[in-house]
């Protein structure tokens, strides 16, 4: 049985803020990809809603993908985006099929 584990992290970011939370989520994607247990962090935007992104990303194990979400990157991100995002979801899930 594998200790993968799946992350779907939903940002719903306000319209005006748009083009801010664009950036600061896309600033992520090359420091997360190099951290250790990071098999793939691939970010989305809804092609019906521009204010909607997705973070699907693969961590060898939860462990691993903890220590991900204390960096200092991540910190910085919410930092920046401070009132500039609408809403935020995150699933943490196991491929069963």
């Amino acid at each position: 049985m594998s200790n993968q584990l799946t992350i779907i992290a939903k940002i719903w970011a306000k319209t005006e803020k748009r083009e801010l939370v664009k950036t600061e989520l896309l600033k992520l994607i090359d420091i997360t990809k190099a951290e250790k247990g990071c098999i793939n962090y691939d970010l989305h935007q809804d092609n019906e809603n521009e204010n909607l992104f997705l973070f699907y990303e693969n961590w060898e194990s939860r462990e691993l993908w903890q220590e991900h979400m204390n960096n200092k990157h991540l910190v910085e991100y919410m930092k920046a985006t401070d009132g500039a995002v609408e809403e935020f979801s995150l699933h943490e899930m196991t491929a069963i099929g």
